[in-house]
């Protein structure tokens, strides 16, 4: 599943909440993320035992706990700058 399909659950579900309730309910549900999947239950997890009194707060908490399996490239930004002293690609002006 998205991750736009787990804050729906999420959202479904009656607050307040604790990680283990949201683990419980929905730790079996696999995220389909760009570098492999992991479960809500292993999202929650790292967190430990929090109280959400609130969607918006699980919502916040699953996306900042989920793995590095959810980044694309790794320290890839295409907004940066060139280092200085390296050869990057040429400007290209539209």
């Amino acid at each position: 599943m998205s991750l736009k399909r787990a804050t729906k659950l999420l959202r479904q579900h009656d607050y307040p909440a604790t990680t283990d309730q949201l683990a419980d309910s929905y730790g079996e549900y696999e995220l389909d993320l760009p570098n492999g999947t992991e479960t809500l239950g292993d999202v929650f997890a790292r967190v430990g035992g929090e109280t959400f009194d609130a969607p918006g707060e699980a919502e916040a908490t699953l996306y900042s706990a989920v793995s590095s399996k959810a980044i694309g490239r790794e320290g890839y930004s295409d907004r940066d700058p060139t280092v200085l002293g390296t050869t990057g690609p040429e400007q290209v002006s539209f």
